[in-house]
């Protein structure tokens, strides 16, 4: 028992030294999205016109604001994503809007993080604010 609790005590000495490493690299790839868009073109096997499938873009600070799905008809569906006014090139997404392919509004996420950056929940909202489901995470050390 006395080694489940050192070895656990020390898997939580190494967490922030994880998470650090982990930060670091997102700021790298946000600093190189800085203002990019990036298109993805699917082409069918034996066919010959490629046809948009993906569109995300990036903000002045690299962080995603926008998704947007396509099928053969069209958009499918969009997700824009909303960071705190203010924020730096750090912060989490605390709330996504999600779209049809009529542009109207089908859900609205919200989230809440822990101290070292981790998703703690997520709660869905309908349109009209009511509310759709909650999503709760939990870490649990190996």
């Amino acid at each position: 028992m006395k080694r489940i609790i050192i070895i656990l005590f020390l898997g939580l000495l190494a967490l922030p030294a994880f998470t650090q490493v982990v930060s670091e690299s997102t700021i790298q790839k946000r600093e190189n999205r800085r203002g990019m868009t990036v298109k993805e073109w699917n082409t069918p096997v034996g066919g010959k016109q490629a046809f948009l499938d993906h569109v995300t873009s990036y903000d002045s600070l690299g962080r995603k604001i926008e998704e947007i799905e396509y099928a053969s008809y069209g958009q499918k569906s969009r997700v824009v994503s909303e960071y705190p006014a203010n924020s730096d090139i750090t912060a989490k997404v605390v709330r996504e809007i999600e779209y049809n392919d009529r542009d109207r509004v089908v859900r609205i996420r919200k989230f809440e993080y822990y101290p070292d950056g981790t998703k703690k929940r997520q709660v869905n909202y309908y349109p009209n604010g009511k509310l759709e489901s909650v999503k709760e995470f939990e870490y649990i050390p190996k």
